[in-house]
């Protein structure tokens, strides 16, 4: 009997199971979806790495499931399953209470299609988990003691372990609930709700952001909505850039006149492909803006302490609002594509990522990207810098605007650009000779094809 466990898609702790897109007794072949899994930027449907029938779903819809947990089981369809045990072994992690209930002690192993190190339990030198003493089930809400331990090792996840050591908490203080008493993130952030107010007088690092007070007023009538995993890492990720980068921005106006005319003449001439394609303008800026970086490579760097990293390959990230929040897919080589070849992969992401098909390569490895408000009107903003990422370009929207040329006043259809940059990476000069050759390449779009 073989397992279906939850994979690790794209940088995630746990996903949240949204459906199956199989029902026990279906058919399973490798490579096909199973279901539908929520991670903390995108839906994605996760596929099987096992074929066979799927005999029973260990984890129904709607539950949250960390990596590496089994989810399902699958096999030849006159196999008997196996029973869950009556007692958990002397060995095993303790029961403990949960919002959800009574988590059961872990079965044995069996043979699973994907092993990851996040959410497994280490053995011990007998080839078991650690025994601990049974504590007496109590509301999560209460503080607990006990962290999972294996002689002085403490099994915590890395964000739980960056959240601990950011509050300069004790972990043998933590109870973990995730698989074999492993402390995941909610563990650490239920012990810190019940630690007492740190005292008024106690200093704060310069750099801590203040805390957001957001009580209704007396009267006040308010809804509260919790927020999705994709917003709480959006909320995490760009609080962080905007605290880290210091950010510097440099605002240029581009003529778009000849750059319309070639994408009429593109678009003329893509109607006649075997599969038409329409190019907007945002796929002229993308192609723009990877060639400008084979020229200016020193703007394709992420900083990193006390280096540079200096990015041998040109990934340009999309930004693309959902009703959830927003994504950045990525082209990967942009460098590398045509026109066409940018235009239907910039299509094939973004409906990708509107019908929650997109796979975690599609939104991984960007090295610079890009956010286009024009559509909506938007003349003019700035973006903040998608981590690790040391740059992001805010489009506008393009305006007929009075221009004054050889002396006379003529009307210009004009876009203004801005180029958000990571101070500690890159210098305002070369930000502004970088905004000048993507500037150059699109009001003389020729450049772009030769």
């Amino acid at each position: 009997m073989n397992t279906i466990v939850m994979q690790k898609l794209g940088d995630m702790e746990e996903g949240k199971i949204l459906n199956w897109l199989k029902k026990e007794g279906d058919t399973i072949k490798k490579g096909e979806p199973v279901a539908e899994i929520e991670t903390d930027k995108v839906n994605i449907e996760m596929e099987s790495f096992v074929e066979g029938t799927l005999r029973k779903i260990l984890a129904p819809a709607g539950q949250s499931v960390p990596v590496g947990a089994e989810i399902a089981l699958v096999g030849d369809p006159n196999e008997p399953l196996e029973e869950p045990p009556a007692a958990p072994a002397p060995s095993a992690a303790p029961q403990r209470e949960s919002a959800q209930g009574t988590r059961p002690a872990p079965t044995p192993m069996r043979e699973t299609e994907h092993v990851t190190g996040a959410g497994a339990a280490a053995p011990s030198g007998n080839g078991r988990t650690a025994p601990a003493a049974a504590p007496q089930p109590q509301p999560v809400a209460q503080a607990r003691t006990g962290a999972a331990v294996e002689g002085e090792r403490v099994f915590i996840s890395p964000i739980a372990r960056r959240i601990a050591a950011e509050h300069n908490l004790d972990l043998s203080q933590i109870q973990g609930t995730g698989p074999n008493g492993r402390i995941i993130r909610e563990d650490v952030e239920a012990f810190m709700r019940q630690q007492p107010a740190a005292p008024a007088a106690a200093p704060l690092p310069a750099f801590a952001p203040a805390p957001a007070i957001a009580a209704a007023q007396p009267g006040e009538e308010v809804e509260a909505i919790p927020l999705t995993p994709m917003r709480k890492t959006i909320a995490r990720r760009l609080s962080a850039s905007m605290q880290q980068a210091p950010h510097f921005y440099v605002t240029m106006s581009i003529d778009m006149g000849k750059a319309t005319a070639l994408r009429n003449q593109i678009n003329d001439f893509a109607q006649t492909e075997q599969e038409p394609i329409k190019v907007s303008f945002n796929d002229l800026i993308t192609k723009a803006v990877a060639r400008a970086l084979t020229r200016m490579p020193q703007v394709n760097v992420s900083f990193n302490t006390d280096t540079l990293l200096l990015k041998k390959r040109i990934n340009i990230g999309l930004a693309v609002a959902l009703e959830q929040g927003l994504i950045v897919p990525v082209i990967h080589d942009a460098d590398r594509k045509g026109i066409l070849e940018i235009a239907r992969e910039a299509r094939r992401l973004i409906d990708a990522a509107h019908n929650n098909r997109l796979k975690p390569e599609d939104f991984q490895g960007g090295t610079f990207s890009i956010s286009n408000m024009g559509m909506y009107g938007v003349e003019e903003f700035t973006a903040v810098i998608n981590p690790p990422e040391s740059a992001i370009l805010a489009v506008g929207a393009i305006i007929p605007t009075p221009v004054v040329i050889d002396g006379q006043v003529v009307v210009r259809d004009r876009m203004k650009v801005t180029l958000s940059v990571d101070h500690r990476a890159i210098d305002g000069a070369t930000a502004a000779r970088f905004l000048q050759e993507v500037k150059r390449l699109l009001e003389e779009p020729m450049g772009m094809l030769v």
